[in-house]
């Protein structure tokens, strides 16, 4: 299973992307930033308004020098089905990968062997393909893309300049120095 600040073990899936079918590799993004966007299921009823979300800041992503990757236990098939008939999924211009066998989703830990699906996990992984920030949700709660894209510019951050970023951080504001000087002084 995957671990914070580890690198994270390659995977093939196949994706519906830029209305084909392709197989994505998670090495095929080395040197860039990676969001793997783990959800539960095709035509349900919070999954589109997540993927919307993040579709609508998507081209945010992209300036940072990201990629989202959306995975699914549904197949790729679903996938262009789903693209095809809903005009919020519509929007989607990131790979929407399936794993149908659940190989991956176990990977990551977000697999509900009961049901086949996916938990919400969101995972960050920097340039190298290591591990970042991992976050993961009861499937009654959807997450913000907004959220995660202040959490990508934390880490972009925190790798660049050594600091570490208090609670809320934008960027801009004011980083820490990590050091004897701070305990017991914030």
């Amino acid at each position: 299973m995957v671990r914070l600040n580890q690198k994270v073990e390659d995977f093939t899936l196949t994706a519906f992307y830029k209305g084909e079918f392709n197989p994505v590799k998670l090495s095929d993004y080395r040197g860039k930033w990676v969001v793997v966007f783990f959800y539960p299921a095709d035509f349900t009823f919070v999954c589109p308004t997540e993927l919307g979300d993040m579709a609508d800041h998507y081209a945010e992503f992209v300036k940072e020098g990201a990629e989202i990757l959306s995975v699914s236990t549904d197949t790729h098939f679903s996938h262009f089905a789903w693209h095809g008939s809903s005009p919020t999924i519509g929007k989607i211009q990131f790979p929407m990968l399936g794993d149908p066998t659940g190989n991956v989703t176990r990977q990551f830990g977000v697999y509900i062997e009961e049901e086949g699906l996916a938990y919400r996990g969101t995972f960050i992984i920097d340039p190298d393909g290591v591990l970042k920030t991992m976050e993961v949700h009861d499937n009654g709660i959807g997450r913000a893309a907004k959220e995660t894209l202040r959490k990508l510019k934390a880490a972009k951050f925190v790798r660049e300049h050594g600091e570490v970023c208090p609670a809320n951080w934008e960027p801009g504001q004011k980083t820490l120095q990590p050091g004897i000087a701070l305990v017991g002084k914030i």
